[in-house]
């Protein structure tokens, strides 16, 4: 499964406990579905845990790519709401109402939300979903502006990174979205962000103990793009690298961003342009969705130079990763050679935008890619929209978590 946030899952877990983890950290594939899939719905392994991710995924990059999505993929996403207007990881039956046991989950909402507001244009519908979403998420935000994989949970930069992309996707000004405190994600991120010498500018992951932050990549690249205001459809950089990030101070979020930033530029450079695994207890291995997050993250920077060598090593090295991984992974790379301005089309020899269409129904419609493209650079001038991935690992009870498990460390995306 294509997992994003493995730091979210760990916060999660940090708080509810070990227990939990099994699900998301094992190490063999997911077992199918028991029962047929919906026809709608994109990838073949079980979606218990990101149905709703790896669907918001695949309607996201098609439609960066300027491809109609099918109406039933569409339907399908958008059968899976609650009427709060939150989303759960996976309902597997639609037709019966969300309760109390329903475990909604910001990540799995703010993923839908981009790709809802990407593809509503005049269709009112898909507006009337997209504003009962971003309601219950403003609703479940916490006091110090953030937001925690689920309603209560403490805030995390991932989390709060995917839903700061789902309110400019929607239109909204994350600055003006405030908690009961008067407190919004600019006020939560630069809280999260270590300093220079002892995090060398990363956004943290907490210790489930000791509740100290530590660096993490995947983290600082999901707190990159959320202090930027940038989702998950960034534009190329111009062709002239923004000056090198000065580590200083993080008490604002642009300055949290420059940190996160240099951090992100010095760890790809000592590792050959790609992220390591930084999951606890993986194996060291390289981490491909957490590079294509990071590839987004320096793009929004003005980082062009890396971006492009990081995805580079991507188009080289990813395909047995996407094929293994499913939908998620495919419309991940799609996002991230968008962002370097690669073709995903010719993506190190591969079609990504074929074979992520053959995981799911037939679409309606492609447009030429030099459409696309320009109609991708006007959804980033005005905000752009974005996603962040999800892990229904630290389930307790139910419990979604972070960022489902990571695709680049599972060998099947459910």
């Amino acid at each position: 499964m294509n997992v994003r946030r493995s730091a979210a899952v760990l916060a999660a877990v940090a708080v509810f406990g070990s227990a939990a983890a099994p699900a998301a950290f094992a190490d063999d594939a997911s077992p199918s579905p028991s029962t047929a899939l919906p026809s709608g719905l994109y990838g073949k392994s079980d979606p218990k845990f990101d149905g709703v991710f790896r669907q918001s995924y695949a309607l996201l990059a098609q439609d960066t790519v300027g491809v109609k999505p099918a109406a039933k993929a569409v339907n399908w996403l958008t059968g899976q709401q609650c009427a709060s207007g939150g989303f759960a990881a996976y309902r597997a039956d639609a037709s019966e109402p969300c309760d109390s046991k329903t475990q909604v989950d910001s990540n799995s909402t703010a993923a839908a939300v981009q790709a809802l507001a990407a593809l509503g244009g005049e269709d009112k519908s898909l507006g009337k979903t997209v504003d009962k979403s971003v309601a219950w998420l403003k609703s479940v935000q916490n006091q110090d502006g953030g937001w925690g994989y689920n309603p209560g949970l403490p805030t995390d930069a991932n989390s709060t990174g995917i839903v700061v992309g789902a309110l400019v996707a929607a239109g909204e000004n994350p600055a003006n979205v405030k908690s009961q405190d008067g407190k919004s994600a600019y006020d939560a991120l630069p809280k999260l962000a270590m300093d220079c010498g002892k995090g060398d500018g990363a956004f943290g992951l907490a210790d489930a103990k000791s509740k100290k932050l530590s660096p993490n990549a995947d983290a600082t690249a999901a707190g990159v793009l959320g202090s930027l205001g940038k989702g998950l459809v960034v534009a190329p950089a111009k062709k002239a690298d923004a000056a090198a990030p000065k580590c200083a101070k993080p008490d604002t979020a642009s300055q949290a961003a420059s940190n996160g930033t240099g951090y992100l530029l010095d760890v790809l450079g000592e590792n050959d342009d790609h992220l390591m695994s930084a999951m606890p207890g993986a194996k060291d291995q390289p981490d491909l969705g957490n590079t294509a997050d990071a590839v987004l993250a320096l793009a929004a920077a003005g980082q062009r130079d890396q971006a492009e060598k990081s995805a580079e090593w991507l188009a080289e090295n990813s395909a047995k990763w996407a094929k293994e991984s499913g939908p998620a992974a495919y419309a991940q790379l799609i996002l991230a050679a968008h962002a370097a301005g690669m073709d995903p089309r010719d993506f190190g020899g591969t079609d990504l935008v074929e074979r992520l269409g053959a995981q799911g129904p037939p679409a309606q419609s492609a447009s030429d890619s030099s459409s696309a493209d320009a109609s991708d650079e006007k959804k980033d001038e005005n905000g752009g929209t974005n996603i962040w991935w999800i892990i229904g690992v630290g389930m307790v009870a139910g419990i979604g978590i972070g960022f489902l498990y990571s695709a680049n460390r599972k060998k099947q995306q459910p």
